[in-house]
């Protein structure tokens, strides 16, 4: 595990999934909830945070990919907290479906996946689908939760790929961007649209940012992207 304190976020990561948990006055949000097969390591690290039933008061999911919201029923039911997300991902959390909202209709990619993930015990189970508590759209604000932040509509990864921008400029990206260990700050590996995910770049240039909390890879600071993207 990869645990790092950022003020009041700590990132948890495995596998290469990060998910932030939030210190707020009165409780604690969760972003993403990671892979389901990495459920007890996951669990581990809350319980070792502190996090008791009734504190979790909040799960933002960025958007509906298994290693995003693979343990969000569970932690709804430890912790008895409330599921939020975009309706354009409600799909892929309902039935399982990573390809419910996007465009790809190759056949060969959905039957591999369809194959691999449950062999390597990484797809939604049956146990694991849910519908969320809240949707959550462009400008919503978080506030009443206790979290100085709105949401940010970001399509290009999913149809229903959201951000969370606080106050301070800081930035819950989901995977519109990633941490490349190699090449640094660099767009999604699996785009589902081209050209939104391009539109949600240049979104991003009408913000004051910081620090920007993506889904897969360290934070980083949002001119160090600047400088790769093409």
């Amino acid at each position: 595990m990869n645990e790092t304190t950022f003020g009041l976020i700590r990132t948890i990561t495995f596998r290469n999934v990060n998910c932030y948990l939030i210190k707020t006055k009165d409780s604690y949000i969760l972003v993403d909830t990671g892979y389901s097969n990495q459920r007890v390591n996951i669990e581990k690290a809350l319980d070792e945070m502190g996090v008791q039933l009734g504190d979790l008061t909040l799960i933002l999911l960025t958007h509906g990919d298994f290693d995003h919201t693979g343990n969000g029923a569970y932690f709804r039911e430890k912790y008895q907290s409330k599921i939020a997300m975009h309706k354009d991902d409600l799909g892929m959390v309902e039935y399982g479906d990573l390809f419910y909202s996007r465009k790809s209709r190759n056949i060969i990619i959905r039957m591999l996946v369809k194959i691999l993930l449950p062999l390597l015990r990484m797809n939604l189970k049956k146990d694991d689908h849910f519908t969320p508590d809240i949707y959550l759209e462009e400008g919503d604000d978080l506030s009443e939760y206790g979290f100085n932040a709105k949401v940010v509509h970001l399509p290009g990864h999913s149809n229903g790929s959201i951000g969370f921008l606080t106050r301070e400029g800081n930035l819950f990206i989901g995977d519109l961007l990633e941490n490349n260990k190699k090449r640094g700050p660099v767009k999604c590996s699996l785009i589902d649209n081209t050209v939104e995910l391009n539109a949600s770049i240049d979104k991003l240039r009408t913000f004051i940012l910081k620090t920007v909390y993506p889904g897969h890879g360290n934070p980083f600071q949002m001119e160090d992207f600047i400088k790769n993207y093409r």
